[in-house]
Formats: C-alpha cells, sequence, structure tokens
C-alpha cells in the first residue's frame, strides 16, 4: 500500500519546468507576426456589423496568454490540474454575438496552444492554409461597398411611435441591424441602432417611413470609419 501511494505522490509532483528561453522568444515572434496578420484579416474580411477594429485587437493577448499557460503546465501534471481547477473558478461573459466572433477566437486561442507546444512549423502550415481559404473565398465572392451606421430615431411618445413600430420599419429596410441603445420616458422616447447597408436610396426610404408616423420625429445617421 505504502508503494503504491508513494508511486502515485511521485507521479503527482511538481517537476521543474524546463521552458528554453529561444523557444519561447521565436514562439512570441512568430505569434506576435500572425496575430497581427490575424486582426488585419478580421478587419477586411469578416462580415460582423459590430466594431470589428476593437473586437480584433484581443487577438493578441488572448494567443499569447494561451502560449504561456500552455508553455509553463505541459510538463507538469499538476500545474496541468492546478489550471482546470483555476478555470473553473474563472468564467468568462464576453458578449460574443455572432459565430464569426468565435470562430476568429478559437483560431486565436489554437495559434497560442499549437505555439506554446512548440510546433511551430505546423501552426505557420495551418495559418497560411486558413488565411489562403479566407482571402480567396473574400475575393471571389461579390459584394458591394457596406457602411456600417449609427442609426438614431427619437419622438414624441404621443404620436404613437414604440420600439416595436422602429423595429418593424428598420427591419423592412436593413437585413443586419443591432439595437445598441434605447431610453423612453412620458415624453420622449429615442432608439440607437447599428445598421450595415449597401444601398445609400435605403436610408431616404427608412426615414420616410418614419418620420411618417408622426410628427416631430428625427432620424440621424452618423457613419463611424472605425466600424
Amino acid at each position: 500500500m505504502d508503494t503504491k501511494w508513494n508511486l502515485f505522490q511521485k507521479f503527482l509532483i511538481t517537476e521543474e519546468v524546463q521552458v528554453s528561453i529561444e523557444d519561447f522568444l521565436l514562439s512570441s515572434i512568430i505569434l506576435i507576426v500572425l496575430s497581427v496578420l490575424l486582426e488585419f484579416t478580421y478587419m477586411k474580411c469578416a462580415k460582423s456589423i459590430s466594431n470589428r477594429r476593437v473586437f480584433a485587437g484581443n487577438f493578441l493577448l488572448v494567443a499569447f496568454t494561451t502560449m504561456l499557460i500552455i508553455s509553463i503546465v505541459k510538463s507538469s501534471l499538476a500545474l496541468s490540474l492546478g489550471l482546470v481547477g483555476a478555470l473553473s473558478i474563472v468564467r468568462f461573459r464576453a458578449a460574443i454575438k455572432e459565430p464569426e466572433e468565435l470562430t476568429y477566437l478559437f483560431f486565436a486561442i489554437a495559434i497560442g496552444l499549437g505555439l506554446g507546444a512548440n510546433y511551430q512549423l505546423i501552426v505557420i502550415v495551418a495559418f497560411l492554409v486558413m488565411m489562403l481559404i479566407v482571402w480567396t473565398r473574400h475575393f471571389l465572392t461579390p459584394r458591394k461597398r457596406t457602411q456600417n451606421l449609427l442609426f438614431t430615431v427619437s419622438g414624441d411618445t404621443g404620436q404613437g411611435l414604440d420600439l416595436s413600430v422602429l423595429m418593424a420599419v428598420i427591419n423592412n429596410h436593413f437585413k443586419a441591424f443591432e439595437l445598441k441603445r434605447f431610453d423612453e420616458n412620458d415624453d420622449v422616447l429615442e432608439a440607437s441602432f447599428l445598421i450595415n447597408t449597401k444601398d445609400p436610396e435605403k436610408l431616404e426610404a427608412c426615414k420616410s417611413e418614419l418620420q411618417g408616423k408622426g410628427k416631430g420625429i428625427t432620424v440621424t445617421y452618423i457613419d463611424n470609419k472605425s466600424y
């Protein structure tokens, strides 16, 4: 019994982690280059209507954090078990609403995993293949110039204007939109939407339909170049 227990204790003893500084620096340089390329690809090729520049800025930090964790725990069972316990406590509540965002985030994590395990060549080859697929689809897909606008509507609640009416009108003219803010009191209603459109004529048609719902309704479009 004692022999088995001693063997089990030796099995769980934290081994001294031997991390090569040269390999870690090489992986860090590769990770920075790949993360920057991934951010650029996401901002140019993604179809998400969220702020792509802000979201893409997380790729480098996510990939580097993943690489650091894997580099530390890969040679120690005890550290690996401790990592599982730590992750069971920490819960991420990220507001990821589109599958495309989650796909790019997983790809950034995969880059960190591969480089943390010192599979630099495999990671580079996989990255090049993925970028070839993404950019090929991007150039082969027919597209018009899309524009992301912050669309704000305000009006008197006494005119029968409510959120359901706004949503119905906007849904008639724009396929991609997201409610960003909604304020309402006894007198005034104000709502802001992030919309994606390829046809400027739809902006005028939507404005005309909304203003036809009652007097005093104002419509504002703001083009944010960071989206």
